[in-house]
């Protein structure tokens, strides 16, 4: 992808980043970095005078197109916070970006919790952000881990807020930021009941972005997460998103996101999700219905009962029309369980068993979630209708 125009201000402070970290090397080996940097060749003495100096005037005739190149080998022998910050920054320009409302909302979830349940924080901070790199904000001559030990070990008057903001949570680059989110939400980092918890908190946020911690392995049996463009491509997926979070943001709506972003790969597996997330739907609206199921009951019988709930049997009209719509409705959510035996990957496929391709993941995977809204907001069609209805009954009775 190419980059987007770079602003001027930030042509400058590239410059000037380069120049600090060449700044860093001896004297005597400026020139030849210059020189492995492809920039103008000079003699030792006039580095000797100011290596600053020496670095800029070189780098003064690069163009801006050239610099981030320049920025990138320099990196291959140099470690510089501050200059794979900027690159990094420069490189996400045009690009899917967080917004600071999300970045502030991303923040609260870190607001009433520690950051790790299976290690220490600093020891989960030196894990996500290179430390020993970043300044003091203080001048403290240890860098910032002499402020962390300080102000939240010696001293506990930084919350979890201040400490993050210190770091750069708000501030610093797209890549930094997901680098810590895939670090706290590490198996190693979280015991497995905070790790599934703090995923759904903070893909609750993401989402609206476009981006999802995705699972995209196992260690030990834990899940792995990393973040992900989200890939509802239409306006179909997005609207299905839309109301399968607004009605659990977290089981439900990770079961369809996981759903749809196996289409394409994993057409078994997107298959057998298809079914799940509508025994997912009907199992909660079941539960708040007040309505017993049993652990044994499949997707056919789920459905059955809800059907009842939600008046959306074929015998509960009369109109030929609707009692068609409805009876096809059902049928629907029975082809879809069998599809999953016949297609998914529940069970084992045999040498002769017909292969699930994308399209057929495509064709499940939209059904289901066109059901599962349809379900969803039924359900809170005949709660609006319940709650008008008493409304209406103590204002008839107060007459």
């Amino acid at each position: 992808m190419p980059l987007a125009p770079i602003h001027p201000h930030l042509i400058r402070e590239l410059r000037t980043e380069i120049a600090s970290a060449i700044s860093d090397f001896k004297s005597y080996d400026v020139p030849g970095v210059c020189k492995r940097l492809g920039l103008a060749d000079g003699d030792s003495e006039e580095a000797f005078r100011s290596k600053f100096k020496y670095a800029s005037s070189r780098l003064a005739a690069v163009p801006a197109d050239d610099l981030l190149g320049v920025a990138k080998l320099l990196l291959q022998e140099v470690s510089s916070y501050r200059l794979s910050e900027l690159v990094a920054k420069i490189q996400e320009l045009g690009r899917p970006a967080l917004t600071e409302v999300t970045r502030r909302r991303l923040l609260s979830v870190f607001r009433s919790r520690r950051l790790a349940t299976e290690m220490e924080d600093v020891e989960l901070i030196q894990r996500a952000w290179p430390v020993a790199e970043i300044p003091s904000p203080f001048g403290s001559t240890g860098g910032i881990l002499e402020d962390i030990y300080q102000h939240t070990v010696r001293n506990y008057d930084w919350d979890n807020d201040e400490l993050l903001i210190q770091l750069g949570f708000l501030t610093c680059s797209q890549a930094q930021l997901f680098r810590f989110m895939e670090e706290v939400t590490a198996p190693v980092v979280q015991t497995s009941e905070a790790q599934a918890t703090l995923v759904s908190e903070l893909n609750g946020h993401l989402q609206h972005d476009g981006f999802r911690l995705a699972m995209t392995g196992k260690v030990s049996g834990s899940p792995i997460y990393k973040i992900q463009q989200a890939v509802l491509g239409s306006p179909a997926d997005q609207g299905i998103s839309a109301a399968l979070q607004a009605f659990d943001p977290g089981e439900v709506h990770s079961r369809w996101i996981a759903a749809v972003e196996r289409r394409i790969d994993d057409p078994r597996g997107a298959i057998t999700l298809a079914r799940t997330l509508l025994e997912d739907v009907c199992k909660w609206i079941l539960a708040e219905a007040n309505v017993d199921c049993q652990e044994k009951d499949d997707l056919p019988v789920l459905y059955r009962k809800l059907a009842k709930v939600l008046r959306l049997a074929p015998d509960d009209h009369t109109e030929q029309t609707f009692r068609q719509l409805l009876g096809s409705c059902q049928q629907i959510v029975e082809l879809l369980g069998s599809l999953r035996s016949k297609l998914g990957d529940a069970h084992s496929p045999g040498p002769k068993r017909a292969k699930a391709s994308p399209r057929h993941a495509e064709l499940a995977v939209n059904l289901s979630g066109t059901m599962a809204t349809f379900l969803v907001d039924t359900w809170k069609a005949r709660k609006d209708e319940a709650s008008k209805a008493s409304e209406s009954a103590e204002v008839t009775d107060a007459q």
